[in-house]
Parts: C-alpha cells; sequence; structure tokens
C-alpha cells in the first residue's frame, strides 16, 4: 500500500516540476555566457505559479517522508 501511495507521490512531483515556468535562461544560458543571468534573483511568484511552487514543496517534503518511513520499515 505504502508503495502505491508513494509511486502516485512521485508522479505529482515530475508533473509539478514540470508544470513550474523557467526563472531564467537555464543550463544553456548559463554556459553560453547569456546576459542578465542572476542565479540570486530576488523574483517573486504570484497567483498559479506561487500556488505550483508551494505545492511542488509541499509534495517533494511527503515524498521524502514517504522515502524515510518506506526504509525504517
Amino acid at each position: 500500500m505504502l508503495r502505491i501511495v508513494l509511486m502516485i507521490v512521485s508522479v505529482a512531483l515530475i508533473i509539478l516540476s514540470l508544470m513550474q515556468s523557467g526563472k531564467n535562461d537555464g543550463l544553456s544560458g548559463a554556459f553560453t555566457g547569456s546576459e542578465g543571468l542572476n542565479l540570486f534573483a530576488n523574483v517573486k511568484e504570484r497567483g498559479p505559479e506561487k500556488m505550483i511552487s508551494n505545492l511542488t514543496m509541499i509534495v517533494g517534503i511527503l515524498f521524502f517522508v514517504l522515502v524515510i518511513i518506506m526504509r525504517f520499515q
């Protein structure tokens, strides 16, 4: 039962991660020296982006808790 819940949580985490919008030019921009690339910029998320970001964090924490519980079971 716990394995099925872990599978569902892991799929949800992958989907939520893919739904997030990019906040910079990405890895290719870091290697090509894209101008204006600031990895430590304070970017405010609003609306649906903030909800998806918070939900991703919650599902990620749930994933790690389930993995730890399965390890000691």
